[in-house]
């Protein structure tokens, strides 16, 4: 353990460059459950004021069991900073380049959600090279509810 300022914190692993990484990589996210706290959380902070996403009764009258989450909010769930990728290029990510997603299913209040990412494409450049993973999002019924991609500028090792 490293000392700063009198507190003792652990030392990072060294980082992972481009040449580290393999295909079919993998990194699970921590399980979430979308309760209503994060619905007004996420509600405040995106400005979506949808009675999709906040009135019950409103939902029941279309159909659904229960509120319905935003899609953003689903789609942030794969965020990698909530994994250990963050971590393994502490010193080499120049910069996420890309997300897409497709919302393949209803995600509703209480609902528990299960991220994960794989490496499924290593594009090597110059200096850098490209990471994209696939990011999925099951529920506690193990049903993809979104797919996408997330794409990282990850440096070379140095000379």
């Amino acid at each position: 353990m490293e000392e700063q300022s009198g507190k003792q914190r652990p030392k990072l692993p060294p980082s992972k460059y481009f040449e580290d990484f393999e295909l079919g990589d993998r990194y699970v996210i921590p399980s979430r459950t979308q309760t209503g706290g994060l619905f007004a959380m996420f509600q405040a902070a995106s400005g979506d004021n949808d009675p999709i996403h906040y009135d019950v009764n409103y939902c029941r009258e279309r159909g659904h069991r229960d509120m319905l989450a935003h899609g953003m909010q689903v789609m942030i769930q794969t965020a990698a900073g909530a994994g250990t990728f963050p971590c393994e290029v502490a010193d080499s990510l120049v910069a996420m380049l890309e997300v897409t997603g497709k919302f393949l299913g209803p995600v509703y209040r209480e609902d528990t959600l299960y991220p994960q990412l794989e490496i499924v494409e290593l594009t090597p450049q110059n200096s850098t090279g490209i990471i994209t993973m696939r990011a999925t999002v099951c529920n506690q019924e193990d049903k993809l509810v979104f797919e996408g991609t997330h794409r990282y500028l990850i440096r070379k090792r140095p000379a």
